[in-house]
């Protein structure tokens, strides 16, 4: 049996991954969490885990084969990931949730350190780097908060496209990273099969709806509202390179790594539960808006 973490099993990567991997018969799955009483998921064993916590690191990696790591967006990330995999068995295989186009920083700044925390540990990896997650349409913990009556998205993007990705096909490529060979020192560009402009975008959430959602281009500063010091950089950081046109790139690594092709917008707007509320007859109209943080793309997991 090969014993399997995931740090982060209520996030929107690591949902759907915890239940790939407890389907597996040959994998034991751990679900890391700050509150293991409060979960619970057929096949996956919660565990204490919580950034926060170092404490909670050593008993939560004990006798692992292989670990998904959903990065903490945050400062001292590399220093945490670091010292968190000194901890884990030398054999273990390390999976880390990158982000995309990580050559817009500068080689110290923190998310390529990140990654070379995970390279230069002495085991063996495989880092995942997806654009934007199309749950930020979805997650309550996100878009949905927000869906009052405009029926708009409210992003900046200066008439740049995204190629939108669904967090069930970053979780398949992670499974098969995390379960079978050939994927060690690979680093995988993870996107959906097609760069949508927000007003593109838009017109799809309509169609899935039944009703008129429209983008407003709003200026950055206005979505960087509220927010400052470390969250405000990282921030403008993800609206900058959507405005330039670095998160417009195709790639077909879903379907080369898993053998079917990565989820389109329109198949993730039918299929997605959270829209059906959201439909005509549910009293309310959708509106849409850049959430808080533009972290939520991949927190993140």
């Amino acid at each position: 049996m090969r014993h399997v973490l995931v740090t982060g099993m209520r996030a929107k990567t690591g949902a759907p991954l915890v239940d790939l991997l407890a389907a597996d018969p040959r994998v034991v799955v751990r679900g890391g969490t700050s509150d293991p009483a409060a979960v619970h998921r057929d096949g996956v064993k919660p565990v204490a885990f919580s950034w926060d916590d170092p404490g909670s690191w050593a008993p939560a990696v004990e006798d692992l084969d292989a670990l998904f790591v959903v990065r903490p967006d945050r400062a001292d990330a590399p220093e945490l990931i670091g010292h968190l995999l000194s901890l884990t068995p030398a054999s273990t295989h390390v999976v880390l949730l990158s982000e995309f186009d990580p050559r817009y920083f500068a080689p110290d700044d923190w998310p390529p350190r990140t990654e070379r925390s995970v390279r230069d540990s002495g085991r063996t990896w495989t880092i995942l780097r997806p654009g934007w997650f199309m749950q930020v349409f979805s997650d309550p913990r996100f878009f949905l908060a927000d869906v009052v009556d405009r029926g708009e998205i409210r992003f900046p993007s200066a008439g740049g496209s995204v190629a939108w990705i669904d967090t069930r096909d970053i979780a398949a490529v992670a499974a098969h990273a995390l379960t079978e060979p050939g994927h060690h020192g690979r680093t995988y560009d993870l996107t959906g099969p097609e760069a949508l402009t927000l007003p593109e975008t838009a017109a799809r959430l309509g169609r899935a709806l039944g009703r008129p959602v429209r983008h407003v281009d709003i200026p950055l500063e206005e979505a960087l509202a509220g927010s400052e010091g470390f969250d405000r950089a990282n921030d403008e950081g993800a609206f900058d390179r959507i405005r330039r046109g670095l998160f417009a790139s195709v790639t077909d690594v879903v379907e080369r790594v898993t053998g079917r092709p990565a989820r389109t917008f329109e198949q993730f707007a039918a299929d997605e539960e959270a829209f059906h509320r959201l439909r005509p007859g549910d009293g309310r109209a959708a509106s849409y808006r850049a959430v808080p943080s533009a972290r939520s793309r991949s927190s993140l997991a």
